[in-house]
Parts: C-alpha cells; sequence; structure tokens
C-alpha cells in the first residue's frame, strides 16, 4: 500500500469513529514526533502491538479486499510480564470492501455492530484439515444459539453481536446499501503474527510505498523506547 492510500484511511476512520461518538485512548493520535520521546513506560503498547493496523493483506486492493484496525487494549499470550487475557478493537468496514475467510487458532472474539450499516459474516467450522466443512454450524448470538447451513450469512445491525470460535472460519462484509459499519471486537489476547489460518493463502500486515510522511505510525512501526 502507499503510505498516502494508509494516511488517507485512517483519516476516514476517524471521521467515522467521531461520527459514531467513540472517544478513542490517546496514544491513537500521537504523532510521528511524538512517538519518537516515548520511553518504556510505553512498552505496553510496542510489546503488544496497540493502535493503528491497516491492512490490504498484501493483495493491493484495499478498496476491495482490506481492513482497518485499531487495536485499544491487549495482553500477550508469549510475554508473562502482561497479565491481561483479554483485547479489544475497533474496526471498520466499507461498503463494497471484505475481509477474508480466515480462523483462528486460539482465540475465541465477540464481533459486535457499533454502528452504520449492516455487517455480513458468512461463517464455515474448519474440517480439520484447513478446508470448509459442509456440516451445519453452531451460530452464538447475543445469548441465542442455534445451528444453519454452513456458509450462512449472519446478518449483524447496530448493537447485535456474534461470537466467533477457534477454528471456525469467517469472512466479513457490509450488505449493499446500509453503509460502512464501525466494529467492536472482544476477544482474547489477539496474536496478528502467530493466530490466523487464512482459507486462501495471504499476508497479514501490507508491504508500505513511502510516497508521502506517516500521519500516524502502524502498530508494527513504533521507535524504540527513549533510554
Amino acid at each position: 500500500m502507499k503510505r498516502s492510500e494508509i494516511n488517507n484511511c485512517i483519516r476516514y476512520m476517524e471521521a467515522l469513529i467521531k461520527e459514531h461518538g467513540f472517544s478513542l485512548p490517546p496514544f491513537c493520535s500521537w504523532t510521528p514526533q511524538e512517538w519518537e520521546t516515548k520511553n518504556h513506560e510505553y512498552d505496553e503498547i510496542r510489546d503488544n502491538m496497540l493502535g493503528w493496523d491497516i491492512t490490504d493483506f498484501g493483495q493491493g486492493n484495499w478498496e476491495k479486499l482490506g481492513f482497518a484496525l485499531i487495536t485499544i487494549r491487549n495482553g500477550n499470550q508469549n510475554n508473562p510480564k502482561y497479565k491481561k487475557v483479554y483485547a479489544e478493537k475497533l474496526l471498520m468496514l466499507k461498503e463494497g470492501q471484505k475481509a477474508p475467510m480466515h480462523f483462528h487458532w486460539v482465540k475465541s472474539e465477540d464481533i459486535i455492530n457499533r454502528g452504520g450499516g449492516t455487517l455480513i459474516i458468512h461463517v464455515y467450522d474448519d474440517k480439520g484439515d484447513g478446508s470448509l466443512s459442509p456440516e451445519d454450524v453452531t451460530i452464538n448470538s447475543d445469548g441465542r444459539s442455534y445451528t444453519a447451513p454452513a456458509g450462512t450469512g449472519v446478518e449483524l445491525k447496530p448493537g447485535e453481536s456474534l461470537t466467533l470460535w477457534p477454528h471456525q472460519y469467517h469472512d466479513f462484509e457490509v450488505k449493499p446499501g446500509t453503509g460502512d459499519v464501525l466494529i467492536g471486537e472482544v476477544s482474547m489476547c489477539n496474536d496478528d503474527n502467530a493466530d490466523n489460518r487464512f482459507y486462501q493463502e495471504m499476508g497479514r500486515f501490507p508491504a508500505i510505498e513511502e510516497d508521502e510522511p506517516p500521519y500516524r505510525l502502524l502498530c508494527f512501526e513504533y521507535p524504540k523506547a527513549v533510554e
């Protein structure tokens, strides 16, 4: 992705967040210059990859296949220094955009429509070999449990949520004509380096072409702490 495209994505998501009355923690608005002054008291942000995360999954067409995310809080399964056993994200999916089919090896999560259009999540179970099971899938949504055919598109209107379990394939899209969606995620600790299994092989983080200075740093770009 071009840096200019990433900058525009962040500004667009900031506007959507403001529209829906959600407030972000201070570190989400730090400039690259401010990050240069931050010492070890902010290691939790660095070590647990809190903050902005814009990805085209290495496919080069963010408007069609991509996600804009902010990790607001997170523990760390690989570092006993951090005791949190949970994570929270805020995500944006634009109308006409999709996020690819994938599951998590370890993480379970609630996906919540925080505002905007209607979110659609297609759900399959993993057959055990990475393929999509044709068997009915169990849907857990806002206290209701039921079974539905594999590949069912669960529609979530604002305020509604869906629980996703390990090895449960899911993708994301927006119901046409309903508008961009602001999405919440409440989950176990998040590890984007090791806990994602995509149905079709693709990357998790973008390669960046630096055509202009960064507006915000992404969660894997922070400078080392000031000593």
